[in-house]
Order: C-alpha cells, then sequence, then structure tokens
C-alpha cells in the first residue's frame, strides 16, 4: 500500500449530551474489552485535555493525542487518524462537552471526517425520556450520524427495557452499563485523577467496565459498522526544519508537573532538540541543559515537598540567572513565583523568579481557547486553573480569545523566562515554538501551516 493511499477503518466518535455522563469511564471500559480480545484499538481525545488521554492510553495499550479543530487544525487531526488507520482493528475518538457544545464542537469533528457517533447518557432517574433525548439529538443535523445508545448507569434489566423499546428505530441500544460505583473513575478538582497515581485502581475498573460491555456483544456491533475512510493531510511533508538540533531542553516531569501533550513532545524532538526529564520534587539537580520547560501539573497538592527541595530550586534560580530560555505553563507558573498557597491555606516559598504570590480560589477557575500572543509568533492553546496570581508585574501581552473581545489570559517576561497560565499547543506554530526555546536561525517567513 502506498502511503498516501486512503485506508478504511471501523471508527466510532464516544459522545454525550453533556460533561459528566461517563464518556471516559466507557470508552476506557470499551478500549479494555477490545484489547483483552487482542485487537488493536487507537483512542483520541477531543479537545485540551491532559488528564484523560493518560487514563484511556493505560486502558487501551497505545498512545493516545488530542484532537482539536481550532487549536491544532484539521490538517493534523486528518495525519493522526490516517496514521492511526494504519495499524488499528478500530478507532475511538472521546468527545468533550456536549456534542453540539463550543466552536467547533465534538458533532464538528465528527462531521468533517465521518465518525458515526455514539451516545453515552447517565439514564439514572430516567427511562422513556433518555430516548427522546436521544431522538432530539439524532435529529438535530443530517451532518452527523448516531449509531446508537450506550446506557451508562442503568439501575436494572427493567430499566434497560424501558429505555430500548422507547428509542427510535434507526438508533439501537449498543449496550447498558449497570450503576456500579466501582465502574466510575476517581476525580479532582481539576478533572480526573491522574492516571499514574491509581494504575493498581484503574486497573480494575478497566476490568470491570470491559467485562460489562463484553456481555453485550458490543464489539461485534462496532467492527461491523462500515469503515471510515481516512486520508492523510496534504502538508504532511512540510516537517519543520531541525530549527532545535544540538540544544538540550529539560522539562519537568513528576506529580507536580504533568500535563504535557505528547505532540508537544514528539514536535520538540523531530525539530532536533534533545530532551531530558527531571524531577523538581525529588532530584536535587538539574540536567546539563540550554532551556527548561516547565509545565503544568499540581503543584498546589504538592506545594511542601516543592518547597523542601532547596537544592534543585538554587540550579533553577542559576539557570533563569544565566539568561536560559524558560517557558512556564500555568502550574509552571505557580512555581516560578515567590510563595504559593496551597488548597489547605498553607504558604510555601516557591522559586521567586517572577514577584507575586499564587493561591488557590476553591471551585471558581478560568478556562478557555486562547491565543498565545507571544513576540516570537502567535501559539495556540488553553488556559484551564483554579488559581489566581497577585502581585505580578506588567505583562509584556495577553492571549487572544478565540470567541470574545476581552483580554486573555497574561504573559509575563522576564529575563529569558516566559511564564503565563496558558498551556501551549507547540504544533500550531513550530517557528515560534523554536524560538521560544532558544533556537539561532529560524526563517522569518516561516508559517503556522505545518501541523504535521
Amino acid at each position: 500500500m502506498h502511503e498516501h493511499d486512503a485506508v478504511s477503518c471501523p471508527a466510532v466518535f464516544v459522545a454525550a449530551p453533556a460533561s459528566g455522563q461517563g464518556k471516559t469511564t466507557v470508552t476506557s471500559a470499551l478500549a479494555r474489552m477490545l484489547r483483552r480480545q487482542g485487537r488493536v484499538v487507537r483512542v483520541f481525545k477531543t479537545g485540551p485535555d491532559y488528564l484523560d488521554p493518560r487514563v484511556l492510553a493505560q486502558a487501551s495499550g497505545q498512545p493516545v493525542d488530542q484532537l482539536d479543530l481550532w487549536m491544532a487544525g484539521e490538517a493534523y487531526c486528518r495525519q493522526r487518524l490516517f496514521e492511526a488507520a494504519r495499524e488499528a482493528d478500530l478507532i475511538l475518538v472521546e468527545g468533550a462537552m456536549g456534542l453540539f457544545d463550543g466552536e467547533p464542537s465534538s458533532a464538528d469533528l465528527a462531521a468533517l471526517f465521518g465518525l458515526p457517533m455514539v451516545i453515552v447518557m447517565d439514564v439514572k432517574g430516567m427511562a422513556q425520556t433518555a430516548a427522546a433525548l436521544v431522538a432530539g439529538l439524532a435529529g438535530f443535523r443530517d451532518d452527523v450520524r448516531i449509531a446508537g445508545l450506550i446506557a451508562n448507569a442503568c439501575g436494572s434489566a427493567r430499566h434497560r427495557e424501558l429505555i430500548e423499546d422507547a428509542l427510535p428505530a434507526t438508533v439501537p441500544l449498543l449496550a447498558a452499563m449497570p450503576r456500579d460505583p466501582a465502574l466510575a473513575l476517581p476525580e479532582r478538582h481539576l478533572g480526573l485523577v491522574q492516571a499514574e497515581e491509581i494504575r493498581d485502581d484503574l486497573e480494575a475498573r478497566f476490568d470491570a467496565g470491559a467485562e460489562a460491555l463484553a456481555a453485550e456483544d458490543l464489539a461485534e456491533s462496532l467492527l461491523a459498522l462500515p469503515p471510515v475512510a481516512f486520508t492523510p493531510a496534504p502538508t504532511e511533508a512540510s516537517a519543520p526544519p531541525a530549527w532545535l538540533a544540538g540544544r538540550t531542553i529539560a522539562v519537568a516531569r513528576d506529580a507536580a508537573f504533568s500535563f504535557v501533550y505528547q505532540a508537544n513532545l514528539d514536535l520538540l524532538e523531530r525539530m532536533g532538540a534533545t530532551l531530558r526529564f527531571f524531577s523538581p520534587l525529588a532530584d536535587t539537580s538539574l540536567p546539563a541543559c540550554d532551556a527548561l520547560w516547565l509545565p503544568g501539573g499540581y503543584p498546589e497538592l504538592h506545594a511542601e515537598g516543592l518547597a523542601a527541595n532547596a537544592a534543585l530550586r538554587d540550579d533553577l534560580r542559576r539557570a533563569f540567572d544565566d539568561d536560559l530560555p524558560i517557558l512556564a505553563e500555568c502550574g509552571g507558573l505557580l512555581y516560578c513565583l515567590e510563595t504559593l498557597t496551597d488548597q489547605d491555606g498553607e504558604t510555601h516559598a516557591m522559586l521567586g523568579l517572577l514577584p507575586g504570590a499564587g493561591a488557590m480560589r476553591g471551585r471558581r477557575g478560568c478556562q478557555g481557547m486562547q491565543s498565545a500572543e507571544l513576540p516570537e509568533g502567535p501559539v495556540r492553546g488553553h488556559a484551564h486553573h483554579r488559581s489566581q496570581a497577585s502581585g505580578t508585574p506588567e505583562p509584556i501581552a495577553h492571549g487572544r480569545r478565540q470567541r470574545h473581545p476581552a483580554p486573555g489570559e497574561a504573559i509575563y517576561r522576564a529575563r529569558g523566562l516566559t511564564a503565563s497560565y496558558l498551556h501551549l499547543f507547540f504544533p500550531d506554530n513550530p517557528a515560534a515554538v523554536a524560538r521560544l526555546f532558544g533556537a539561532a536561525a529560524v526563517a522569518d517567513d516561516s508559517t503556522k501551516e505545518c501541523h504535521a
């Protein structure tokens, strides 16, 4: 087969009428069920999400990438799906929020690539009304196809029967997940608990969910759907030049700093960078490097440990004083401030690279898609945090919101440090990212069309 030929593969878009319906629970159970049958399942997550992909990767045994038409672009999404189709028996794409929410929405992505949608709905407290809601979703747009319903939190065989009998003939009930707390995935203030923290517990939940779905012959139903034809992106050949060749980038990675897109790491390596990972919690010295990346995560849960690691903090301060390029995103920004007050009200000393204090602010937070308007060039990404930074210096710029004229997140710069609450999606603008990490020569006419 020629590498640019279309590839056909069964594929399903797992969507829901709203958040909190159990999409990740069902998608991970489905992935584990198929994996146990010896099938290769490639899973994608719609939108900017760091936690769900790691859960889905553990369930499926395969890497999980983000698909987002605004943040990543059509070409990037098209190429990732095409590459997955070349190796998978089934592709699963988990949606975000409700299937018609957002611009672009999950339904927009499904329609663009011809992916049939399966609705996951928490049916607790309703029966025939669940069928009415599904019928409404199925008729809302004529460019998406609803292939069936998976009823989550179903109370009994009679409950299932009432829903199934009321569904329109064009939307079958594919499966019913029982109402069982042992199947649900644990959550905390920014979403699901990180997979690495509860690996064994997740394994038990994946297997229980897989067994519940296996009894429904769901694999056969999904694999029998007409396969989807996937084509490569027309810009696939325009891989970024080796702008970062010879440069070593140290990347913080541990329980406090874990919000990293695999696509970002892949891009840095494709541009020639050598990546060296370190733990601000456990390591006492910084690896030799030419630039630093402090990504987001949960520093508020580990502030005491971060404050206690004085040796590593001193190394990071020396790197700052030496004008190394440093990118600090969200949790990384909090780490760069003078202090951080955790959820228990305890205040801990941080790096002090930027004036200011970070503090958690309960349930109130900020989220949304934004473009970071950097001197090196705009890079799309998103914000999602429940903390605030006060006493900070005047920002050099602000994020540009996707659909609102008000200024977005502040972007700070001090010496070689660039810090913001924004999480950047590097493949959106490889040239700008290369400049951000200190690339010496990046063509001035480089564009943002390179999403491969």
